[in-house]
């Protein structure tokens, strides 16, 4: 069975995700960051987690260089962050409100949540590579809801059912 690109794209979109926006700094320390989806949980113990980034990205040189960076889980009223941080603009930090970690890595502030992370591994993935972060330090805010991303839009986590 063969399919094209445009059909692929369109059975993920089918897959409801959060949004993150990934944040490190390059080797001159200005801030970098990058809207992902592709974030997953990869083991409790140690704890590890892991994103894709595509080759292609204006980000891609600093996140593969950097050994640290920070995985900010977007609240649902941060769907602006997620547009911003997914352009190739280069004032994507202009009035962005962040904090520095100790490890000098801007994190996001009002996110859902924040996790502070060390890369232990690099994987290659087709037009992708695949990092994996050995998590340091959390902060996690339990008054807001998920940003959700579904058929290329962004949505707010319905009822429970």
């Amino acid at each position: 069975m063969s399919f094209d690109s445009l059909a692929f794209r369109q059975v993920l979109g089918r897959f409801a995700t959060g949004v993150t926006v990934v944040t490190t700094r390059d080797s001159v320390g200005a801030n970098c960051g990058v809207t992902v989806n592709s974030f997953a949980s990869v083991s409790l113990d140690p704890p590890l987690v892991l994103f894709c980034l595509d080759k292609a990205a204006m980000s891609f040189e600093a996140f593969s260089r950097t050994g640290q960076f920070a995985v900010n889980f977007l609240s649902a009223d941060q769907h602006d962050l997620s547009i911003r941080f997914a352009t190739a603009a280069t004032d994507k930090w202009d009035g962005i409100a962040y904090d520095l970690w100790p490890s000098e890595i801007p994190v996001l502030k009002d996110c859902l949540a924040n996790l502070g992370c060390r890369k232990e591994a690099v994987h290659e993935g087709g037009d992708h590579v695949i990092i994996v972060g050995r998590v340091e330090i959390l902060s996690l805010d339990d008054d807001k809801g998920p940003l959700v991303y579904y058929q290329s839009g962004y949505r707010e986590l319905g009822r429970s059912i």
